[in-house]
């Protein structure tokens, strides 16, 4: 069977033949043979992928569809959508995972013949795997309607398999590449970063930070699951036990493929309103990990006001975050611990002050670590750990540990600096859950004991119980800032560009990257980080730091983090040349030691001149005229976007470009040099005004 139905849309035309989406529309302008659209809209039309793999071939613009793309296309343009088609692979993908000998017989043949026998030996591999009956489901839109909520994944039909069988062979194809589970991996990255205002991710350091605090556990749920990040980061052991639940359907059958891909633990996955109508009630786990949705007010207050899980106090109607702890409680095993993010408000709000004495008197509550903006969604929020433990018979603690890890927050929008979050974390909750109380650390974390707490507010926001760092070390610092300020600033009159000499204007042969990269003189490769394909380097294993475009645009160090995958990336190397794309500013960085392998992230391009014919940094400073970006942009209601093939920079020999290059290199030292005294000299302001308001410095 022929993949005609798939559609691919002009983006998708884009990156497989690796150019811009104004090629595509100069293409459709320009060649009457081109594809003609199948479905879309007037403004955004689709076509089919075998078409345009046929035309494009034809055209000499594509050798061969990398097996990546031509997965992802065919999974974005299947005919129930990609949410269905990713549980169809995640299935095929378990049972190669589990049997492959299995799929060699039924992969064998037509698709009507693979169509006909794939569920019978899918049912057998579901059921092992999820320990439940499958469930064959005809009416997909329907089926949470009709079956078991127990039921994480169901049985595709035949009918409904047969559609998705060249994109199950493709798969399977990119499994024998890259391992089944780094396949699924990579097709859900992709489809939550395209549906990223649907989902709200929980990202991987948080995840694990919250697995760690939680401490090893046979028996793990998430009440919340989403895409399964808490359950993903769960430390493996023998005889384990994870129950997922979620109110999308299709969240929970992909969660549950996920942790099967990737976990030999037993895996339970429910469907439904989890404070309505939870899955496990008799369940005692070990921990309970949970991301509840935020500012819920329909979560159930009116028909919940008798319910048995309210052991600490009935919550009010804008206090939902209390009804998931007060629920994540109930499900623990008498001295097992529950971890959940939480929004900042719920440490102080008035409405929930009688459910938080409780918490404390009881015991329940035992530690809040403050973590720094920028940790999770939403990003605008110092967000919220709270650590919980089932009293049962232990004896009551009477501290609270509270830590405040905001001073870790990133410069950059790539992110906090998660490794010290996580020394500072684990190091005080292991050497209080150890000691029962933590020798004060200034600034940083202290326990607090209960009856201090138990005022009218009953405020447990951790900066509000902190001392600050000690003056001492605060005034030591604010020197060194200032020496260095000076230092800086003085460098900053050294690098200084001498007056600038009249020329008259010149008129160089003008030339373009999109000709430069088809004649060879330099390589053009786009950001792969997430869910992109292929790159410079090979199958990346190791986690490796990304290079984002807020570093680019701010001249920061990389901050982001690569996914745990075995996805290609494109790494960065000495003298490639690195340009964001949005944005509208005339941006171009040459790649130092420093950053040096880092994987180019996303809304970046990278640009690798041949060294013989081009200079690197005549390329760069050329990049960056205004001129230049202004004609070589494009612009929407709501974004500027660069096509750097349009970008353009004169024919000159070799030797010129070197004396334009070493004039662009010393701009570029001057540069950073403002840049460094900007960020010392904030620094300076904002320990300065601290100091005084605070009285650890002295105002004469």
């Amino acid at each position: 069977m022929q993949d005609n139905a798939t559609e691919v849309t002009a983006a998708g035309i884009a990156r497989l033949a690796g150019v811009g989406r104004a090629a595509v529309s100069n293409w459709r302008r320009r060649h009457r043979d081109f594809p003609k659209p199948v479905g879309g809209t007037e403004t955004s039309p689709s076509f089919a992928l075998a078409e345009v793999e046929a035309w494009l071939r034809a055209q000499g613009k594509l050798a061969e569809v990398p097996l990546r793309e031509r997965v992802w296309q065919q999974l974005t343009g299947h005919p129930e959508g990609p949410a269905v088609a990713l549980v169809h692979v995640g299935c095929v993908l378990l049972l190669v995972q589990e049997r492959p000998t299995v799929w060699l017989d039924v992969g064998a043949g037509s698709d009507e013949r693979l169509a006909a026998k794939l569920p019978g030996v899918l049912d057998g591999v579901i059921a092992a795997r999820f320990g439940c009956e499958p469930v064959k489901v005809s009416d997909p839109v329907n089926a949470s309607d009709s079956v078991n909520t127990a039921t994480p994944v169901h049985t595709p039909s035949g009918p409904q398999l047969l559609p998705s069988a060249p994109l199950l062979r493709g798969a399977v194809e990119l499994a024998g590449k890259l391992g089944a589970r780094q396949t699924f991996e990579f097709l859900l990255g992709r489809y939550l970063d395209a549906h990223s205002r649907q989902y709200t991710p929980t990202p991987v350091e948080l995840a694990g930070l919250m697995a760690e605090l939680a401490g090893p556990a046979l028996t793990v749920l998430d009440p919340a699951c989403g895409t399964g990040a808490l359950l993903r980061a769960v430390e493996a052991r023998p005889h384990q036990t994870l129950y997922a639940q979620d109110g999308a359907p299709d969240l929970v059958a992909l969660t549950a493929l996920r942790l099967a891909l990737h976990t030999r633990a037993a895996v339970r996955g429910a469907v439904g309103d989890t404070l309505r109508g939870e899955a496990y009630p008799e369940l005692r786990a070990d921990a309970v990990l949970c991301h509840p949705p935020f500012n819920e007010r329909n979560w159930g207050h009116d028909e919940l006001a008798y319910d048995a899980r309210w052991e600490y106090g009935f919550p009010a109607r804008n206090e939902s975050e209390l009804a998931w702890v007060q629920h994540a409680l109930a499900r623990l095993a008498d001295g097992g611990t529950a971890v959940l993010l939480m929004p900042p408000a719920a440490a102080s709000r008035r409405s929930g002050r009688r459910i938080r004495a409780d918490l404390l008197r009881r015991g329940a509550l035992r530690a809040v670590l403050a973590l720094p903006v920028g940790a999770a969604p939403p990003y605008n929020l110092p967000l919220h750990l709270w650590v919980l433990r089932r009293p049962g018979r232990t004896p009551v603690t009477p501290e609270v540990l509270l830590v405040d890890t905001g001073s870790f927050a990133g410069e950059a929008r790539g992110g906090p600096d998660w490794q010290a979050i996580r020394d500072v974390a684990l190091d005080t909750w292991r050497a209080f859950a150890s000691d029962g109380r933590l020798a004060e650390r200034p600034g940083l974390a202290r326990s607090v004991p209960v009856i201090e707490l138990l005022d009218d507010d009953v405020d447990l926001a951790p900066a509000r119980h902190l001392p600050p760092p000690a003056a001492a070390d605060g005034a030591e610092q604010l020197a060194a800032v200032r020496d260095g300020l000076a230092a800086t600033l003085r460098l900053v009159t050294g690098l200084t560009p001498p007056p600038a000499v009249p020329a008259p204007p010149a008129r160089w042969p003008l030339t373009t990257i999109g000709e430069l990269a088809r004649g060879g003189a330099l390589l053009l490769r786009t950001g792969a980080v997430p869910g992109t394909p292929g790159g410079f380097a090979g199958t990346t294993h190791a986690r490796v730091p990304v290079l984002t475009d807020h570093d680019v645009l701010a001249g920061s160090p990389p901050s982001g983090t690569l996914p745990e995958s075995d996805e290609e990336a494109v790494l960065t190397e000495p003298g490639d040349i690195v340009v964001p794309v949005l944005g509208g500013g005339s941006v171009a960085r040459v790649v130092d030691a420093a950053t040096a392998g880092a994987a180019l992230g996303r809304n970046l391009v990278l640009l690798r001149p041949d060294a013989t014919a081009l200079d690197a940094w005549f390329l760069a400073g050329f990049l960056r005229g205004t001129a230049n970006n202004r004609q070589a942009s494009s612009y929407a209601s709501t974004a500027t976007r660069l096509d750097v093939r349009r970008l353009q920079l004169p024919r000159l020999p070799l030797d010129e470009q070197r004396r334009y290059g070493a004039r662009f290199r010393a701009l570029d030292e001057f540069e950073q040099a403002l840049r460094q005294a900007g960020r010392l000299g904030e620094q300076l302001l904002r320990g300065m005004y601290d100091g005084l308001t605070d009285g650890t410095v002295d105002p004469h």
